[in-house]
């Protein structure tokens, strides 16, 4: 075996598993990783991609899109990917969301999101209802983050770069689903990632036992009553597993474990590995975690989990009581860590006669001018170049137009990297419509799209920022409407961005951060 493994961690893996089952636990180290995609179904159905698919699949038991394929076809390189059809997700990985039963509609948060692959899955599982608050505690982790919410098509979705603790403050007891995919030692990962078995040290149980503490203690405050958490993680040990769920039930009496509907493979939590001073006078709390869920790689083809679902045991709010307290106003948060993006949530001009007012106020009236204007920008594009302007709250964060789930107030005092979905840039009078926007898009949305062949190698010419000869025919518009101007470029049916048609000639908008290379 290659791969160099911590003496002290095997020590321990040795003294809980037994003698027989360490053997077979070690024995997965010689073994290939596994690769996995999972179909992003906001785009394209599973059947659909089973029929599109330039790849060998093998359905992932657990995950009802997922499969596992090939890693040396490299999924990334196909204009597939770039369309968003599929997130390249370790199978094992794909488990936590799952488990947490999302539906339309719910307001779900990501607590501990980048790079954004279980963000996606949820978003898939919302189909584009309801509200998905993903966050990073990271700021450089949340660029990735973002990027993956726009290349998947997400419209529903708020990006946040945030503590714990200024997300309760803004959203006490809002959300029904919590994700918590928390910080680790990242047992589980070694075979993945051999610098993960490199740092164990360093990235020690002790230090994110402490975090993972801090991070279920806030999760409470967030969760609205009769609502679930997922706690998840991709590491071994009994601390920050069992440990963790029995001390949060010991704090949270009004929660339970929801035990898990095991699938082939996967192993019930062990209230006997429980190291918590306090299990052995609350063993009905302790048996409680045996319903918490283990995956094992010697037992799975994928990677070392745990899973946890935790449900408030208050009365679940209805569809119309939860739109009712997203509309209660919440006051902005003070005394972040954290310094404020500027105020891109403005309130809107009120209409009819307006008394003299002071010269600072004067200022922000025609600040307010100019943002709706600004925003008149962005509805003239929609009602030239798409069929129906989307739904949602139309926000400016400087020059950038986006549309928000949420109302405006509610993301007042919280660092905000994405309001919602970008959908374009006002620059000097005019609208620029921005690639997430056409990402989001079906195909049938636009007025003008053209299809390019991946065999004839347009689509990649395209991804590589190249000019492309398209003839007239082939700009499919609306009845009426010339070809030329913005067209939606899509292959085999599905977007991949902009370009503008004039004169036989394709210009291609592709931005050049997101090129094939």
């Amino acid at each position: 075996m290659a791969l160099q493994l911590p003496l002290e961690f095997l020590n321990r893996m040795n003294a809980l598993l037994g003698e027989e089952e360490f053997q077979r636990f070690m024995s997965s180290y010689n073994k290939p990783r596994f690769a996995g995609i999972r179909v992003n179904t906001l785009k394209i159905s599973v059947d659909d991609f089973r029929k599109l698919s330039p790849f060998e699949l093998r359905s992932i038991p657990w995950c009802e899109s997922g499969f596992y394929v090939d890693e040396g076809l490299k999924p990334g390189k196909h204009p597939y990917y770039h369309a968003g059809l599929y997130y390249i997700q370790e199978p094992s990985a794909m488990a936590p969301v799952e488990v947490l039963d999302i539906q339309p509609g719910d307001r779900v948060l990501d607590l501990c999101a980048a790079p954004g692959g279980k963000s996606t899955q949820i978003a898939a599982k919302l189909q584009g209802e309801g509200v998905l608050v993903t966050n990073d505690i990271s700021a450089d982790r949340t660029k990735a983050l973002a990027k993956n919410i726009e290349l998947y098509g997400i419209r529903n979705a708020v990006v946040l770069n945030e503590t714990p603790e200024a997300i309760a403050r803004s959203f006490p007891h809002y959300f029904n689903k919590i994700l918590i995919d928390a910080p680790c030692s990242g047992e589980g990962m070694f075979r993945k990632d051999e610098d993960m078995a490199r740092q164990w040290e360093r990235h020690s149980v002790q230090k994110c036992v402490l975090m993972q503490q801090d991070i279920l203690r806030v999760a409470a405050q967030l969760l609205a009553p009769g609502g679930m958490i997922v706690y998840s993680t991709c590491t071994f040990s009994p601390e920050e597993n069992e440990d963790r769920i029995f001390e949060f039930l010991l704090e949270n009496p009004d929660f339970e474990v929801v035990p898990l509907k095991l699938k082939p493979g996967f192993q019930p939590g062990h209230p006997d590995w429980l190291t918590h001073p306090l299990a052995v006078s609350n063993p009905e709390l302790g048996d409680q975690t045996a319903g918490c869920g283990r995956l094992w790689p010697h037992r799975i083809d994928g990677e070392g989990h745990f899973l946890a679902v935790l449900r408030h045991q208050g009365q679940h709010l209805t569809a119309e009581e939860m739109s009712l307290k997203q509309s209660e106003a919440v006051e902005p948060l003070r005394g972040s860590s954290f310094k404020q993006e500027e105020e891109f949530l403005k309130e809107a001009p009120r209409k009819g006669k307006r008394k003299e007012k002071p010269r600072h106020q004067r200022h922000s009236n025609s600040q307010d001018d100019h943002e709706q204007e600004l925003l008149k920008g962005w509805l003239d594009f929609a009602a030239n170049h798409l069929l129906a302007a989307p739904q949602g709250h139309a926000v400016l964060f400087g020059g950038h137009v986006y549309i928000s789930p949420l109302p405006k107030d509610r993301l007042k005092g919280l660092k905000v990297v994405r309001p919602g979905w970008y959908v374009g840039t006002v620059s000097h009078g005019r609208f620029h419509p921005g690639h997430p926007l056409a990402l989001g898009l079906r195909s049938d949305e636009a007025k003008r799209r053209a299809d390019l062949s991946i065999e004839q190698g347009e689509a990649v010419r395209y991804l590589k920022g190249e000019t492309l000869e398209i003839p007239e025919a082939r700009v499919v518009r609306s009845s009426g409407l010339q070809p030329k101007g913005y067209v939606l470029i899509t292959v085999s049916g599905y977007p991949l961005g902009w370009g503008k048609w004039q004169d036989g000639m394709i210009k291609n908008e592709y931005p050049a951060g997101w090129r094939w290379t």
